[in-house]
């Protein structure tokens, strides 16, 4: 079957007018209940095309570097390449994979503020030069490794709300940027511009307002020691909601037209990630084992709950040793879905979902309301496009759930019209008729 993460000749189904991703799901679940495999992913590349016309639409001219660590497997990084994205890699096995695809270094930034001694020389043997930096050991490290290195001096941004998120572990300060830039000369290493991160979680447009001045200070700096700077990155604070992208691009723009007009000649880049891949992206698990506990403190007490002291506890076959991983690290929401139907009045069960490795911090969702489920039952959670697909653990020797791609014609009619193509992307496409509505004998597989 195709579209294994390790498969490179994964395929894509050309979905056809009257198929949907819902259809595509039910047909999924179908063949792995039948087969007895495990959860999968349904991709859904065609939002990745609507995801980048409107980032030209909106934030247009600002250059999206695609942040490889957020989604790894190969459609989505084919399918950006085609569409003429750059990409950010933290590691020497994601610069290896987009150089495979044929990518000019020019548009691969080397982004790991702490980078191995071996994977800057192995950017500096394949021509990757531009590098961030935020110490004077890193800055030195680059030095004896890198000699045609081209630096983004990274900047902090200030806390303003005291979330700890903001509270950044990465990055100098205006005071140390003079500094840097000293040891920069007498090195004999190349500052070109200068990197920023502004956390997808922070809603104050404050931040932008004083992290693009800042920049401009580090500019001017960089001119009295005779650097020749040219970029400036924005960094990767991009949700994949609209109204975030608009509202962020109406602080930055005319910041910009200010600071950084068209005549300066900087090229503005930003990290998007997330914003690409997060709502493109759906996993299907199944409920491997149940247990019913009574509790006299419910997990959680609503009027909706049916019963007081009625808890299930679900298994189901992933879990944060693999593709909710970033549950462990991150403050990551999940919603699931049941597939089943169940009838509007059945009764709900205060519930928690947790992963199969029986590990106490293996707990998917700690509590939410479902109807009452059995083993065999599937549950879908959206939005698992971003930090779901990247390395995996090997605790208990879990496998990696398959990814099959989808997009819809008016998807892959928007990619030609934009004059969006690729030989390489072409070749995976294959078509999904309608049958795939069809009884069980003869439902349509998405197989090789």
């Amino acid at each position: 079957m195709k579209g294994f993460l390790e498969d490179a000749n994964y395929s894509i189904g050309l979905l056809d007018e009257g198929v949907n991703v819902a259809d595509v799901i039910d047909n999924c679940i179908y063949e792995h209940t039948l087969t007895g495999k495990n959860g999968f992913f349904i991709g859904d590349l065609g939002k990745l095309i609507k995801q980048h016309i409107h980032w030209q639409n909106v934030m247009a001219p600002i250059k999206p570097f695609y942040n490889v660590k957020c989604n790894s497997t190969p459609g989505v990084l084919e399918l950006l390449a085609a569409l003429g994205t750059g990409f950010a890699c933290s590691s020497k096995t994601e610069m290896a994979l987009i150089q495979e695809l044929g990518i000019s270094p020019e548009n691969i930034i080397f982004t790991n503020p702490c980078k191995q001694a071996s994977q800057i020389k192995y950017a500096a043997k394949t021509g990757v030069n531009i590098l961030t930096c935020d110490n004077e050991l890193e800055l030195k490290k680059i030095a004896r490794n890198h000699p045609n290195a081209k630096l983004l001096l990274h900047i902090a941004t200030e806390d303003i709300n005291g979330d700890e998120e903001m509270n950044m572990k990465f990055g100098t300060t205006l005071k140390n940027c003079r500094h840097l830039m000293e040891c920069a000369k007498e090195l004999n290493v190349q500052i070109v511009g200068v990197k920023f991160h502004v956390s997808n979680s922070c809603k104050e447009t404050q931040v932008y307002k004083n992290a693009i001045s800042d920049a401009r200070c580090v500019f001017d700096m960089a001119e009295e020691f005779g650097f020749t700077m040219n970029m400036l990155n924005i960094g990767s604070g991009f949700t994949d909601y609209e109204f975030d992208l608009e509202k962020v691009n109406h602080v930055v723009s005319p910041l910009l037209d200010t600071y950084f007009p068209e005549e300066s000649g900087v090229n503005v880049i930003a990290e998007a990630g997330c914003y690409y891949v997060s709502s493109a992206f759906t996993l299907a698990v199944n409920i491997i084992a149940k247990k019913a506990v009574q509790s006299a403190e419910p997990l959680f007490k609503t009027e909706q709950a049916e019963s007081d002291d009625q808890v299930f506890m679900y298994y189901v076959n992933d879990g944060v040793y693999g593709s909710f991983a970033s549950k462990l690290s991150d403050n990551l929401t999940t919603v699931p879905e049941v597939h089943k139907k169940y009838k509007e009045d059945e009764p709900l069960f205060a519930s928690s979902l947790l992963g199969p490795s029986c590990d106490e911090l293996d707990q998917i969702v700690e509590s939410c309301l479902l109807p009452e489920l059995n083993v065999g039952d599937w549950l879908l959670f959206d939005n698992m496009g971003s930090g779901t697909l990247g390395e995996r653990s090997a605790f208990n020797d879990f496998q990696r759930p398959p990814v099959y791609y989808i997009m819809s014609i008016g998807n892959w009619c928007e990619m030609q019209d934009a004059g969006f193509t690729s030989e390489t992307l072409m070749k995976n496409f294959f078509f999904v008729p309608s049958c795939i509505q069809l009884s069980s004998e003869d439902r349509f597989s998405i197989a090789a």
